[in-house]
């Protein structure tokens, strides 16, 4: 499993998902770089060894369960933003009469290999979330995600999306030796993580067949006081939709 992913996971940032700090600047435009963070880049242009980054794919359901045993449920926190952020899911923190536990199915699916219908009925899903879910699955396999999710979708249904975005400061905090490809990286613990740009998203979900909604850059700023440090946050929030039935 290259990710903890599910239709409706909500896979956190792996750096302590930093949403402590309010809500700054939406946009289309990517954060401008230092003069020091554009050379350290530059610099960084080799990648790890074709043998190494076979490895990690391979390894990559174990590496993922391993951090999941390391955290456990200590390593997520309850940010609150989903339903500020995505008004389709408020009514899941509300009573709703629709959800009866009897009609709820929880099951483990690999979204790069396991086809979804064989769980979940062709065109029964409302909204499907892809929170901090993409970004952990290689870039090649990224197109047979969305593939797959689009197929439950309902007509007129929405993927629900938000990650990283390029130039976010856990990509300028890789060291020489940790780049896997073009804004793909791995980290210590073998567990890999793309950055997106609002392009290259748009690309991914409208050649699998959805419609753009909104697909934008958020900016933060993510401040400790104690250590006085001050780093930019780079995600990209967007929302795709299945297209009606026009027929």
């Amino acid at each position: 499993m290259d990710s903890p992913s599910a239709v409706t996971d909500d896979a956190s940032d792996q750096h302590g998902c930093p949403e402590e700090a309010p809500f700054q600047k939406e946009g289309q435009h990517v954060r401008a770089l230092t003069p020091e963070e554009a050379e350290k880049l530059h610099k960084d242009h080799s990648t790890v060894p074709d043998f190494k980054q076979w490895k990690l794919e391979k390894e990559a359901q174990r590496n993922w369960d391993l951090f999941y045993k390391r955290n456990s449920v200590n390593f997520f926190k309850d940010r609150h933003w989903t339903t500020r952020e995505f008004e389709e899911l408020k009514a899941c923190r509300t009573q709703n009469p629709l959800c009866d536990p009897e009609r709820c199915r929880v099951f483990q699916c690999d979204l790069t290999r396991d086809d979804l219908l064989e769980h979940v009925p062709p065109d029964s899903v409302d909204v499907a979330t892809l929170i901090f879910v993409l970004s952990a699955i290689h870039p090649d396999k990224m197109q047979h995600v969305l593939e797959n999710i689009y197929k439950v979708l309902k007509s007129g249904g929405c993927a629900l999306f938000r990650d990283y975005g390029l130039y976010d400061h856990a990509m300028l905090r890789f060291k020489p030796g940790n780049k896997l490809g073009e804004n793909f990286y791995v980290r210590q613990d073998g567990t890999r993580s793309y950055f997106f740009t609002e392009d290259h998203l748009g690309r991914l979900f409208t050649a699998a067949g959805y419609e753009q909604v909104t697909n934008e850059y958020v900016l933060r700023q993510t401040v400790n006081k104690k250590e006085g440090l001050c780093v930019p946050r780079v995600f990209l929030q967007s929302k795709f939709r299945k297209p009606h039935d026009r027929s």
